[in-house]
């Protein structure tokens, strides 16, 4: 199955390419792929916090005595996983604007 939709994604890729070279179009694919790209940084990084949520939820459930090093890590987690949304909204203004 894996290897059946890795050739349709490569077969598409490789179709796609001379469709968005023609000139004289009216969409500005720029701002749509920024769009799309913001919206999957968003979804990952809020898949990432959640992940990390419970995991800090469950590990100072289990080790009481270790939450403070336990919330730290977690804070410093949660900072590094939402600066990856936060690059990918400095690029999209820098390209679309």
């Amino acid at each position: 199955m894996n290897a059946k939709l890795f050739l349709i994604l490569l077969a598409l890729f490789v179709f796609a390419g001379p469709v968005l070279a023609q000139e004289g179009g009216a969409t500005n694919w720029v701002a749509i792929t920024s769009g799309f790209s913001m919206a999957i940084a968003s979804g990952l990084c809020g898949l990432g916090q959640a992940k990390a949520v419970a995991a800090c939820a469950e590990g100072m459930a289990r080790n009481p005595a270790a939450a403070g090093a336990i919330r730290f890590a977690l804070i410093l987690g949660l900072a590094l996983i939402e600066s990856l949304a936060l690059y990918t909204l400095v690029i999209v203004f820098i390209k679309v604007v």
